[in-house]
């Protein structure tokens, strides 16, 4: 296949009347329009206004997806505690498997090819069936949670761990190492010191496994966490082994000095959730600092309860202008910084190579944008446009390792209506016993 239009292959190369050539899996080719229609006459063609890297949600929860809605305008532990959990606690295989397979269309459907999803305790076999039946890119881990939590989702942590090791055994590297595999432990205030040590244990037992956890996110949860360790969350988080450039760490919103060092010193990955980060009134993290120390920022959506939408662009539009508005400086966090944030951090935070770009080689994730709206004319810096005016209802076409997932409003190889229509289903069920 040959993509023609503006081509952005990253955040600072566009190639203008350009096209991608995708031979399998791969882009065998990027360059100008003309040359390449020459080099692959053959090739089937689809033009668009912008051709795009694959973007990357390096924070997500699908199987939230069917709680949009139900805790709106309440605090991060009333939040999780008073509503989502009881929700996660409430959902069988099938609610489990009809909530990811939602969670996944609306990503593909809006430019997002590849997630790094939190998952939940049970079940999440069915999000993985869901993730390869569907055709996103997925770095995947089942929740773990030994202490305080509500009652059909803490696990004892020997129980908790074997369980993972049991899906990190059957999943990690499926459909052709499109699915890789995360430990993931809720947060430090839901496991016991042992369980993150093992988490720990667990990754490093197995070739290519990475550690998925929140961490300092809200002013409440950082004081809990420093009143039962003694010592800042971060820094608890260091001891147990739950740093390092295999580890991903969503919003980091409430870090202090030596915290900062921690991160840049380990390599650890931190994912910024913008909306999320404002709608709970957590605070602004320090991102554009994070960045000067070297650290490596990936962009999430966090859950549809806590945001409303897994649209990528509107979490790169609100990261840069949270930026310049915590800096009071209109030059912090530039189109071109938050877009290698969605796409190259967003692949060191989901742990693949070979995506976050348009090049020779790299594996055949790609978008298509149309650009035939009033709110889409004119393009003058096709950068800022991905990043200011850009929404996920742009996408036309979605492709991921290349084959193509989306493509023209329709939904390829599976219905999308009986997903909708089967999550609204669980969604009201499990509203009504909550």
């Amino acid at each position: 296949m040959l993509l023609t239009g503006t081509v952005v292959a990253d955040p600072g190369t566009v190639i203008e009347d350009g096209a991608v050539v995708v031979d399998g899996s791969e882009i065998a080719a990027v360059g100008g329009r003309e040359e390449l229609v020459d080099r692959f006459p053959d090739r089937e063609r689809r033009a668009f206004d912008l051709v795009a890297p694959g973007l990357v949600g390096a924070h997500v929860h699908s199987v939230q997806s069917i709680g949009r809605g139900i805790a709106d305008d309440a605090a991060l532990l009333e939040w999780l505690f008073d509503h989502v959990l009881p929700m996660e606690a409430e959902m069988d295989a099938e609610a489990t498997r009809a909530a990811a397979e939602l969670g996944y269309l609306e990503c593909l459907e809006s430019g997002t090819t590849t997630v790094v999803d939190h998952l939940t305790v049970h079940h999440s076999e069915a999000a993985f069936e869901a993730a390869i039946d569907l055709g996103i890119r997925a770095r995947m881990g089942k929740v773990l949670m030994d202490a305080d939590s509500p009652s059909g989702l803490e696990q004892d942590a020997e129980t908790a761990l074997a369980e993972s090791e049991s899906l990190l055994r059957e999943y990690h590297g499926a459909a052709d190492g499109r699915i890789r595999y995360a430990v993931t432990p809720r947060f430090a205030l839901s496991c016991t010191e042992a369980c993150l040590r093992g988490c720990r244990e667990l990754a490093d037992r197995h070739d290519g496994v990475r550690i998925h956890t929140h961490a300092n996110e809200n002013r409440e949860e950082v004081e809990a966490v420093e009143e039962r360790t003694g010592t800042s969350n971060l820094r608890f988080l260091d001891e147990v082994g739950l740093t390092g450039p295999d580890v991903t760490l969503a919003h980091c919103v409430h870090t202090d000095e030596r915290e900062r060092e921690l991160l840049a010193e380990t390599g650890t990955v931190v994912t910024h959730c913008p909306s999320s980060n404002m709608k709970l009134a957590s605070g602004i993290a320090p991102i554009s600092e994070y960045l000067d120390r070297g650290i490596t920022v990936a962009l999430g959506n966090d859950g549809p309860p806590c945001n409303n939408t897994l649209d990528p662009f509107t979490e790169m539009r609100q990261a840069s202008l949270l930026g310049k508005v915590d800096a009071l400086d209109p030059t912090r966090l530039p189109a071109e910084r938050v877009l290698g944030m969605a796409t190259a951090g967003g692949a060191r935070a989901a742990g693949f190579d070979r995506i976050g770009a348009l090049r020779e080689g790299y594996r055949a994730d790609v978008i298509g944008l149309s650009a035939d709206r009033a709110r889409t004319t004119p393009i003058h810096d096709p950068v800022s446009h991905l990043v200011y005016a850009a929404h996920g209802d742009d996408v036309a076409f979605t492709m991921v390792d290349g084959t193509v997932r989306y493509d023209d409003g329709e939904h390829v190889g599976v219905d999308a209506g009986e997903i909708r229509e089967r999550a609204t289903r669980h969604a009201k069920r499990i509203a009504e016993r909550i």
